[in-house]
């Protein structure tokens, strides 16, 4: 038995899945870009811009998911197969009701917020029709996050991506009926496509619930959603308000910065949401690696593996730099023809081009922080990198951005030039903390004991 959990738990088991998942994500949502390009550039802008709102909302519930998600691979890795089930289904539940929330925040007032945030005036018409309804489908998120993260932190990452694939296929194919009118359907451009977007969505959650009904030990019926244990539920709050701010501090950095492209102008919003799709190629087998090597990391560290967790984490690491600078390499060679796919606009695919160049220094820090922050906050360690991406990305990736693209004048190089700059600062300071093992000195070098029952045993904790 833990021979075969070992193999479930290896990088390469737990990667290749995420992979796919994310890979084909990719390719649909660059098939999606390329839809909703038919429409008109303004649309890939509004699209761009409400996913950056979206992201920086749904940290109100992903604190919640994430934490768990790393407690439920730690209580695996302990033996503690009870609390790992009841850790899920209270983050699954509280984070459907601040998805509730968020939703009917979004589907009321998606005008005030588009202004708020300084959308162009030409685009929010647009934004009020695209945040409403995909923003009042954000419950969906929520319940789809929480899902996922439980159902692969038991080291099943298959099932999460074949849903995915499956969601994004229908979201494609009814984005192409309800933009272009066809199969009998309005042409609704792009109320069409936020249409597609909440139907497919809702779709997914249903396939997820039914795998999260059987993803532990114990089946799990619908009246253990009752179930609510307070001193699990610290230990999530715990481990998952510092990560929560660390997302926090990430997407809302995101999102200013899209203010102050949308400040430049529509063409340079454009050509940022363009980028955003070519970016996610390059890092997407990292990143899909740094997921692997969190829950890795995770489980190990709940049943006492200290040494091992500590070398697999530079593993993972130098196989995700190689992959991300290979891959940023191909596209700075051939992401000018790529985008030419998207547009026809001659600055936005100058201005593209320009940034591929930065992209080639961007990725390699972008998976030193992926790789090692992770590690940190699979052990528990959550707290140190909160508090490195609150000092960068409010000094750097947020004021200094503000200082070189509006104030200077350099545009879209100035706020590139600072992602770039908090990137590397956040890496080294993450790296340094991982060389200290402080997390050491509370992981023990032994196998968890297993009960009769399969729900006990010890293992690991760390205050962070």
């Amino acid at each position: 038995m833990q021979k075969r959990e070992h193999h479930k738990f290896s990088l390469w088991m737990l990667a290749w899945p995420i992979f796919i998942e994310l890979f084909l994500q990719f390719l649909l949502g660059a098939a999606d870009t390329l839809q909703v390009s038919k429409i008109s550039d303004n649309a890939v802008a509004v699209v761009g811009f409400s996913t950056q709102l979206f992201s920086a909302l749904m940290t109100l519930f992903m604190t919640v998911a994430s934490g768990a998600g790393i407690l439920i691979a730690q209580r695996i890795g302990m033996r503690k197969n009870e609390d790992a089930r009841t850790i899920a289904i209270m983050a699954v539940k509280v984070s459907a009701i601040i998805g509730l929330g968020i939703s009917v925040l979004l589907y009321l007032f998606p005008g005030p917020i588009a202004s708020a945030l300084h959308l162009p005036d030409e685009l929010l018409p647009l934004a009020k029709t695209y945040i409403s309804i995909v923003g009042g489908g954000m419950v969906l998120v929520a319940i789809m996050a929480a899902l996922s993260n439980a159902i692969r932190n038991t080291g099943n990452t298959k099932g999460p991506m074949y849903t995915a694939i499956g969601m994004n296929i229908v979201h494609v194919g009814m984005n192409y009926a309800f933009i272009f009118g066809k199969f009998g359907f309005p042409q609704w451009g792009l109320k069409g496509v936020a249409i597609s977007t909440d139907i497919s969505r809702l779709l997914a959650v249903i396939v997820l619930l039914i795998m999260f009904l059987g993803a532990f030990e114990r089946q799990i019926s619908l009246r253990d959603f009752k179930l609510f244990d307070s001193k699990l539920f610290k230990e999530i709050l715990k481990i998952g308000w510092p990560l929560g701010i660390n997302m926090s501090c990430w997407v809302f950095s995101q999102l200013l910065i899209y203010t102050y492209i949308a400040q430049l102008g529509s063409v340079e919003l454009s050509a940022r949401t363009y980028m955003n799709t070519l970016e996610s190629f390059c890092f997407m087998l990292g990143y899909s690696l740094a997921l692997a090597l969190q829950i890795q990391i995770a489980h190990l560290f709940g049943a006492g593996k200290v040494q091992e967790a500590y070398k697999n984490s530079y593993r993972a690491l130098w196989i995700g730099l190689a992959i991300v600078t290979v891959n940023a390499l191909v596209l700075y060679l051939i992401g000018g023809t790529i985008l030419k796919i998207f547009t026809n606009d001659p600055e936005i695919i100058a201005m593209g081009v320009s940034l591929l160049g930065m992209n080639l220094l961007l990725q390699p820090g972008k998976m030193l922080n992926m790789g090692i922050g992770n590690a940190l906050n699979a052990v528990g360690d959550t707290r140190y990198v909160m508090w490195t991406s609150i000092t960068s990305m409010t000094l750097i990736a947020t004021i200094l951005s503000y200082i070189f693209g509006i104030t200077l004048g350099w545009g879209l190089v100035g706020i590139y030039a600072c992602m770039i700059m908090d990137e590397y600062i956040r890496g080294i300071w993450v790296l340094r903390r991982w060389r200290q093992k402080k997390f050491m000195t509370t992981g023990q070098e032994k196998p968890a004991a297993v009960s009769p029952n399969g729900a006990g045993g010890s293992g690991a904790t760390l205050e962070a």
